[in-house]
């Protein structure tokens, strides 16, 4: 069902559409899966606007970075990024537009005021529903506009939408985060956890099925706390999965993120029966050492971690696992370095994706004594990056001569002859085929596996 408040943009969007006529516009996303989604919103109110994209920056009339402030290398490559956009607006009088979480950081929005004040349009996490109404102001009045709103924001349902893909999508469930972990901006930028409307979400999925989309995947910064109206029987995060494993025409279920304290024994059953669900597990470790883990507030020590892997394999014995961590994280010793390489030891997780720890204005481990050495850092990065390739060639072994039922999500990027999909446990899969294949179901024997990725042979195209 339409919000209000979106239903009041589609007049903006008929005016800018009187306005402005033949022209283009570029979006370059820096950030995570949400930041993904918000993109294809802004793209899907543009192009109802009558701009058409391009994939080139000196090309567009609209230029839009969407931000992300979870790493500290975000604001200088935005920065950089400026400077490139600023060539394109002299040249072609570009609108500069920027979104994101980084835009709800005080001390960013005062250093684009104070040294790129050629941006012309600023929208924060919780404005963007706005698009429409700011631009048309920006084209009437010819003034540079900042909507940002420093309180939790609402949601709103039917804000138009272009997606990156036609075969998988992205569906976001819930907005913000409650948990404060110590080294996180995200609740100071997304604000408090708000849940959709289960009839929304699932009006969403139903639509996507319709237009031939064969795998959904659900988004938020904590899923597993998402919490139904009772809407269709629907009160919690299982009871959601359960209902969107009914709806014909789906084939694959992911889900991102989820946090280990909130992992409930009603969850794990649900993915165990329902087969649509993916068979990895994205669970956060962050750290590996329970003294770490207290100091991000992380509620949960190195033992519960394992315990709730074991639980897990033994009612999914297929299922696999990813997680995040951070190295370096303050006050880190190398005792606490050596339990995070025990946990990945005895996980043996598919993937793994590392982080150098990196200061956030605003988050409290900014502020803590200890903070370790680059050089530190650098060192047991390394080292668990070797650890974990080892694992993973040890791994990938196991898919050699299997058959695995994938997703066609189109032709490989690295090789034009070639298509490219993923199996249930999220490893890309490359191998020839018809291009009618694309957008289908297809089973695969697995020949050979690189470090990468699995190459394979089409045994049947659905």
């Amino acid at each position: 069902m339409e919000s209000k408040d979106v239903a009041i943009q589609k007049e903006y969007i008929h005016q800018v559409k009187e306005i402005i006529k033949n022209k283009s516009y570029y979006i370059m996303t820096m950030g995570c899966s949400l930041n993904e989604n918000d993109s294809e919103k802004i793209a899907g109110m543009l192009e109802k606007m009558g701009y058409q994209r391009t994939q080139q920056m000196e090309e567009a009339d609209f230029i839009v970075f969407n931000t992300c402030c979870v790493r500290e290398n975000a604001e200088d490559k935005l920065y950089g990024k400026l400077g490139e956009a600023k060539k394109v607006k002299e040249k072609r009088q570009a609108i500069i537009a920027i979104s994101g979480c980084m835009m709800q950081e005080k001390h960013v929005i005062e250093k684009l005021n104070k040294s790129y004040p050629f941006v012309d349009l600023i929208i924060g996490t919780h404005t963007l529903h706005k698009l429409p109404e700011d631009l048309y102001h920006l084209l009437v009045q010819k003034k540079s506009i900042q909507d940002i709103q420093h309180i939790d924001g609402e949601i709103y349902e039917g804000v138009p939408i272009k997606r990156k893909s036609s075969t998988k999508a992205l569906v976001t469930i819930m907005y913000g985060c409650n948990n404060f972990c110590t080294y996180c901006i995200v609740p100071y930028v997304r604000g408090r956890e708000r849940s959709r409307k289960p009839s929304s979400i699932l009006a969403e999925i139903k639509e996507l099925a319709k237009d031939g989309y064969k795998e959904v995947t659900l988004l938020g910064q904590n899923v597993n706390s998402y919490q139904g109206d009772g809407e269709n029987g629907i009160y919690n995060f299982a009871d959601l999965l359960r209902s969107i494993q009914e709806i014909d025409g789906i084939e694959v279920i992911h889900f991102i993120s989820p946090h280990p304290k909130d992992f409930t024994d009603e969850v794990i059953q649900a993915i165990h029966d329902c087969p649509k669900v993916s068979r990895i597990l994205h669970l956060p470790l962050q750290s590996g050492s329970s003294r770490v883990l207290k100091l991000m507030n992380r509620k949960y020590t190195k033992e519960q971690y394992l315990q709730l892997v074991k639980k897990i394999r033994a009612k999914i014995p297929d299922i696999v696992f990813s997680t995040d961590i951070i190295v370096g994280f303050p006050n880190e010793t190398e005792e606490d370095f050596e339990d995070t390489l025990d946990v990945v030891k005895q996980v043996n997780f598919e993937q793994v994706f590392m982080f150098l720890y990196s200061k956030r204005v605003g988050t409290p481990a900014a502020e803590m004594e200890n903070q370790i050495p680059d050089q530190v850092k650098h060192e047991r990065f390394n080292r668990l990056k070797k650890l974990v390739e080892d694992q993973m060639a040890q791994n990938n072994q196991k898919y050699l001569h299997t058959k695995q039922r994938i997703l066609v999500e189109g032709i490989s990027k690295n090789n034009p002859d070639m298509l490219t999909g993923r199996t249930k446990t999220n490893k890309v899969v490359i191998f020839e085929g018809d291009k009618d294949c694309i957008g289908n179901m297809v089973t695969v024997e697995i020949v050979s596996e690189h470090m990468w990725y699995l190459k394979g042979e089409m045994v049947t195209c659905q």
